[in-house]
């Protein structure tokens, strides 16, 4: 599976981005999909992760303001950023593994090569 991120870019706080993640292979409802950020200085961390319930789950400083979707047809995953703050500057990775084992940071096995969003006035 190769993932392919885009829709990063320079963004005003309080502005909106559409993230898209486009999946060479097949993936199916089995593999647990995931969006992650990385912030200059800090470790990744989950921003929002499917669950094996397809229930999503958010990073509490992103609750509220992001949405993840995907177009399962259509191998792409999305993460719709709004009332980005200066501190969602990060790389945005998305990554998928094909189990719910280990669904987290430590445990997908194929990453994209990320997209750069930068909040700046």
């Amino acid at each position: 599976v190769q993932l392919l991120e885009s829709g990063g870019g320079s963004v005003q706080p309080g502005g909106s981005v559409r993230l898209s993640c486009v999946a060479s292979g097949a993936i199916d409802s089995s593999y647990c999909m995931a969006w992650f950020r990385q912030a200059p200085g800090k470790e990744r961390e989950g921003v929002a992760i499917w669950g094996s319930d397809g229930h999503t789950t958010y990073a509490d400083s992103v609750e509220g303001r992001f949405t993840a979707s995907r177009d399962n047809a259509k191998n792409t995953l999305f993460l719709q950023m709004a009332s980005l703050k200066p501190e969602d500057t990060a790389m945005y990775y998305c990554a998928v593994t094909p189990s719910f084992r280990h669904c987290d940071v430590y445990g997908m096995e194929f990453w994209g090569k990320g997209t750069l969003v930068l909040i700046s006035s």
